[in-house]
């Protein structure tokens, strides 16, 4: 759908006033290597997608926020007075999150007309929740002179989550979605949030998404249930050290201290977390080198610390990596998010491509009865401005 499409829509749905509908965008996002570290302080390294959701915004004179979405069928006009309130389990909460961390900071809300279209999968694990709301912050912060850096909007929509929404996320999400850039991948340390930009030249081969269709809702899954375990190791290794999270740790360092956790699950929870942060440094050298061998291999290792250490892989997406390395011209292949579901990421050489859709396609229908879908994303910018509507009068 584009944009005039989407300006069409909204007037249909909102009718004609004296005010300028503004267009936004903001990314999905792919995150190549670093699993499940970022909540613990770690590093990572995701990249912008160029799919992900659009916003427009029209300001208007009433004391309330109109939600709608051509993704989902619910819609909510709702009044100053209960914008710090969560709506069920609804999608809203997302963009409502957002506001009430405005009004917190002491912002004064104004009335608006938002409608949303994402081209982001549902429950895909490629930040459909991160992109709203950082569409959502970046939006009211252009249209109502916030004057909040990108950083800020960043942390804002990070803590909007964790607190309305209720799901412990780290601050990749946000970050990558916020951040991102055409051609790069991002390396972040989450702890304190320095980056920097890393060219992403996939060369002969292609970034290759698949979407397992296996569906989970995050705030629902074992999510959290990880948070708690990681910070469980913490408490156990603090009895000799003294570190906040395990991201302190170098894989050494931890060897040499693991004794101090008695229960193994704890254990293999906290050496996925150590030993994916040493991938992603071996990573970002690889990629300096465009040694995409030495990538795709790290990835590989990725999924497995993240199969039987993190347990958060699950039959469908074990599957849909154990079929793609069998494919001739997959140098890597591992799950992306928060798993339990979702999607995996593959670098696949360009002339293996149809023989690789089609193949593992085929093979994971077989095994699990689910259609996988596949995509092949351009790395993108981060949120952005599109362009703005003059007013239409009645």
């Amino acid at each position: 759908m584009n944009i005039q499409s989407l300006k069409n829509t909204f007037l249909e749905k909102y009718g004609k006033n004296d005010n300028e509908i503004s267009v936004f965008f903001a990314p999905g996002r792919v995150n190549l290597i670093g699993e499940h570290t970022d909540y613990n302080g770690g590093l990572v390294l995701p990249c912008a997608l160029s799919f992900g959701t659009y916003l427009l915004v029209r300001l208007s004179d009433k004391p309330e926020i109109e939600f709608s979405s051509l993704n989902f069928e619910f819609s909510a006009k709702i009044g100053f007075e209960n914008l710090g309130k969560k709506v069920g389990e609804e999608w809203v909460n997302y963009p409502l999150g957002v506001i009430d961390q405005l009004v917190k900071q002491g912002v004064e809300m104004r009335g608006a007309q938002f409608l949303y279209y994402g081209n982001i999968p549902n429950g895909a694990g490629l930040s459909s929740s991160a992109s709203i709301e950082l569409v959502t912050a970046f939006a009211l912060n252009e249209l109502f002179n916030f004057n909040k850096s990108i950083t800020e909007l960043i942390k804002l929509s990070q803590k909007a989550e964790n607190e309305f929404v209720g799901v412990n996320c780290g601050i990749m999400d946000q970050f990558a979605v916020g951040r991102g850039k055409k051609n790069h991948a991002i390396f972040l340390d989450c702890s304190s949030l320095d980056y920097k930009l890393v060219p992403f030249n996939p060369l002969d081969y292609k970034l290759v998404i698949i979407n397992s269709n296996k569906h989970r809702k995050l705030s629902d899954s074992k999510y959290n249930e990880r948070v708690s375990e990681c910070n469980e190791a913490v408490n156990y290794l603090n009895n000799r050290l003294n570190i906040k999270n395990l991201s302190e740790l170098s894989l050494k360092e931890f060897n040499e201290n693991q004794d101090l956790i008695p229960d193994e699950t704890i254990k293999r929870r906290a050496r996925h977390v150590i030993s994916e942060n040493n991938r992603v440094l071996t990573a970002v050298e690889a990629l300096k080198n465009n040694d995409l061998i030495a990538f795709g291999k790290l990835m590989n290792s990725s999924h497995d610390s993240l199969r039987f250490d993190y347990e958060v892989t699950g039959n469908e997406l074990d599957t849909l990596v154990e079929e793609a390395r069998k494919i001739d011209g997959v140098i890597g292949a591992r799950m992306t998010g928060a798993g339990f579901g979702g999607c995996t990421v593959n670098l696949v050489k360009a002339e293996n491509l149809e023989s690789f859709k089609e193949k593992v396609g085929r093979n994971y229908k077989e095994k699990t009865g689910l259609k996988a879908d596949f995509y092949l994303p351009e790395i993108g910018d981060g949120v952005k401005y599109i362009r703005s509507f003059a007013a239409n009068r009645k």
